[in-house]
């Protein structure tokens, strides 16, 4: 299992609002509609919206430098990397980068792999079993 994350800024004239509406209902859809394949072999596509929050310890909102971390689970590391040359392809890339100016602040948008390592949790001091529950 490999995991791809992104860090996104929003464009500076968009509140987080537009930028999550947009987002969700226009650029997570644009590969449905130029008629090419979304993320092949990817098994998860996620984006996580942040939402600054006091930091206990100095007792101010520090900007995190992001908007929103997205993030695709992949079985193997040859899944991603084709899904990369998708991306790139220079028949796709200009829809791309078009839709994405409407979006993001740059398209310099850190990309990266992720090992994952889990720590013993809650009252019994366990590794809880993740599983995907699909929505209703």
């Amino acid at each position: 299992m490999l995991k791809q994350i992104v860090f996104l800024r929003k464009r500076t004239d968009m509140t987080q609002e537009q930028f999550m509406d947009y987002y969700e209902n226009q650029h997570s859809q644009l590969a449905k509609r130029i008629g090419k394949p979304a993320i092949p072999n990817a098994l998860r596509y996620v984006r996580r919206y942040l939402k600054p929050e006091k930091n206990p310890v100095v007792g101010e909102v520090i900007d995190p430098g992001y908007d929103c971390i997205m993030e695709i689970w992949w079985s193997s590391r040859a899944d991603f990397e084709a899904s990369q040359r998708l991306i790139s392809d220079p028949a796709r890339l200009p829809h791309t980068i078009e839709d994405e100016k409407k979006l993001f602040a740059s398209h310099r948008n850190p990309v990266c792999t992720v090992e994952e390592h889990d720590s013993p949790v809650g009252p019994d001091n366990a590794i809880p079993e993740w599983v995907a529950i699909p929505k209703s």
